[in-house]
């Protein structure tokens, strides 16, 4: 069977979604399942609300071929109520999509309970990073009579990415016990942590391997890319407890 991914995957730096899904494109290009032709899938991809036109256009020109939706979100609970993404989801897994995958129960669940018809067939299928970036190969020790290496990220600069708390950290945790790293976009300045713009796949693990703990506040997140790319690399991790971090993280880190 073969696969096609409708996404348009980038290499740059940007959000989760495209980080895993260039991942699982190298996995399935890696078995020898992957379709760069749509016309020689068996199977097709399709991620939350995004390239829609193509998926309806496809459905049309191969209706026997298998569709399968990858779902985040709820989108409505950490943006607006009114955010009509949600809709968009809904309605294009109820009619076009022939199963549903959940990015952990939390979503499954809170989908579900804000209006997401069940499909037939679903299942829940946690991210996963590149295993040839993400990996603890080289991870700096920790050493006890060194300040201890606080790291974030976010590619997303919205509000509930966690910024009030990172903002709070900013100004009161002890700067002579630790040190803090943010990468990505930030809607705040900061006065002690250091910042990093967003960086590639491969420098970004490596600055993660430097790091001691990682943290996330991150609010209504289903299945963090940030988190599941920092457990790779050998970080624990301390995360506010919501959304999917609890089930993701386990027992690799602290909640709070």
């Amino acid at each position: 069977m073969k696969v096609h991914i409708i996404f348009n995957i980038k290499n740059q730096p940007t959000g989760g979604g495209n980080q895993f899904l260039k991942a699982l494109k190298n996995y399935f290009a890696n078995k020898n399942v992957y379709a760069e032709n749509p016309r020689e899938a068996d199977l097709f991809l399709f991620n939350s609300y995004q390239f829609i036109p193509q998926v309806i256009k496809l459905k049309k020109k191969y209706p026997k071929k298998l569709f399968v939706h990858r779902i985040d979100g709820p989108i409505r609970l950490y943006s607006q109520m009114n955010d009509m993404r949600d809709e968009i989801i809904n309605t294009t897994n109820k009619f076009i999509a022939d199963a549903t995958i959940f990015q952990s129960e939390w979503s499954k669940k809170e989908n579900h309970n804000l209006g997401l018809e069940k499909n037939s067939f679903e299942t829940v299928i946690t991210n996963a990073p590149d295993k040839n970036i993400f990996n603890d190969t080289g991870k700096i020790k920790f050493d006890n009579s060194r300040k201890t290496k606080l790291i974030a990220t976010s590619w997303s600069s919205q509000l509930k990415k966690g910024f009030k708390i990172y903002k709070w950290l900013d100004d009161n945790l002890d700067f002579f016990k630790y040190e803090m790293i943010f990468c990505g976009n930030s809607p705040v300045k900061f006065k002690n942590i250091k910042y990093i713009k967003p960086l590639p796949s491969n420098e970004l693990a490596k600055k993660l391997k430097t790091g001691d703990i990682f943290i996330t506040a991150s609010q209504k997140d289903p299945c963090s890319n940030s988190v599941i790319e920092a457990l790779h690399c050998g970080l624990p991790v301390i995360a506010l407890r919501d959304g999917g971090h609890p089930e993701i993280i386990g027992k690799a880190g602290e909640l709070f």
